[in-house]
C-alpha cells in the first residue's frame, strides 16, 4: 500500500519495508532507526504501548489512547507518536456516533483506539467485551466505556477481534453474539479484513444492518500515516487499489 503510493506521488527514492522486531529489542531499536535512514514507522501489536513510552512527544490523541500505531522522526533524534487508528475508524462510519450506543468486542491496542475515538466523538455509551474480562475492566478504567461480559443491542458494533481472519465458518462460536443479534444493531464494522466481506458483515447486511470492513480502516490509516511520513497528499485510491491486490490481512493487527 506504501509503496504504490510513494511510487504515485514521485518519491521514487523512498521505500516501506517490513522490520519485524522482537519486544525485548524495542527499546534498542527505535532510537537507532533515524541513523539508518527511516523518517517513520507504523507499530503493530504487541509494540503499540510500548512505542509511546519511548517517544520523546506525542499527541494528545496518542497520549489519551495509551497506545501509537506510528512513530515520526525528526532530524535532531526527537521521536513523535501518533495514533491515527482512531481518525481512521471516525471517517469511515456512516454516521456520526455522537449520542450512540457501541458495543466494542476486544481490548487490544486497535480496542483501545476504537473505545477512545467513540468516547471523544460524544457517543452516548461504550460497552467493551473481552474474553478476558479483567483486561476489559482495565480497558475501561483507563479511558471509560463500561466493561460488560454479554452483548447487548447497540447502535454500533465494532469487532476488534482477529475473529474471521481465518476463514471461520461460524465466528460466532468465539463472539459473545449470535447471528440473530446482529439484527440489534444499526452498523456492524469488523476491523478484519480478508479480500472479501467476512462471515460477520454478510450475516450483518442480510439482517438489515450497514456494514464497513476493514479495507476502509486499513486505507484510512495508511493514508493518514503516509501524510505523516512524507508531507504529501495520499493518493488513497491507488492505496485502496494495493491493499485489494494484496490478499487478506488484519487490520486489527496492522497500525
Amino acid at each position: 500500500m506504501h509503496n504504490a503510493a510513494l511510487a504515485e506521488v514521485g518519491l521514487g527514492g523512498w521505500r516501506y519495508q517490513l522490520l519485524p522486531v522482537a519486544p525485548e529489542l524495542l527499546a534498542e531499536t527505535v532510537p537507532a532507526l533515524p541513523r539508518a535512514g527511516f523518517r517513520g514507522v507504523n507499530v503493530t501489536i504487541p509494540h503499540k504501548q510500548a512505542a509511546l513510552a519511548l517517544a520523546t512527544g506525542a499527541s494528545e490523541r496518542a497520549s489519551r489512547i495509551g497506545a501509537a500505531n506510528t512513530l515520526i522522526f525528526d532530524r535532531r533524534g526527537g521521536i513523535h507518536a501518533e495514533n491515527t487508528d482512531a481518525p481512521a475508524l471516525l471517517a469511515a462510519l456512516p454516521f456520526p456516533p455522537r449520542g450512540a450506543t457501541a458495543l466494542v468486542l476486544g481490548a487490544g491496542g486497535s480496542a483501545r483506539a476504537v473505545v477512545w475515538a467513540l468516547l471523544h466523538a460524544g457517543a452516548g455509551e461504550v460497552l467493551v467485551w473481552n474474553r478476558n474480562p479483567a483486561r476489559a475492566g482495565e480497558l475501561c478504567a483507563e479511558l471509560g466505556g463500561t466493561a460488560v461480559q454479554m452483548a447487548t443491542p447497540a447502535d454500533l458494533l465494532v469487532n476488534c477481534t482477529s475473529v474471521g481472519l481465518h476463514g471461520e465458518r461460524d465466528p460466532f462460536e468465539q463472539l459473545p453474539i449470535s447471528a440473530a443479534d446482529l439484527a440489534g444493531y444499526r452498523c456492524v464494522v469488523d476491523l478484519v479484513y480478508v479480500g472479501s466481506v467476512t462471515t460477520l458483515l454478510r450475516v450483518a447486511a442480510e439482517r438489515g444492518a450497514q456494514t464497513v470492513d476493514g479495507l476502509e480502516l486499513l486505507v484510512g490509516q495508511g493514508a493518514l500515516g503516509f501524510e505523516l511520513f512524507t508531507g504529501r497528499t495520499a493518493p488513497v485510491a491507488v492505496m485502496r487499489d494495493a491493499i485489494r491486490r494484496s490478499g487478506p490481512v488484519d487490520a486489527s493487527r496492522v497500525s
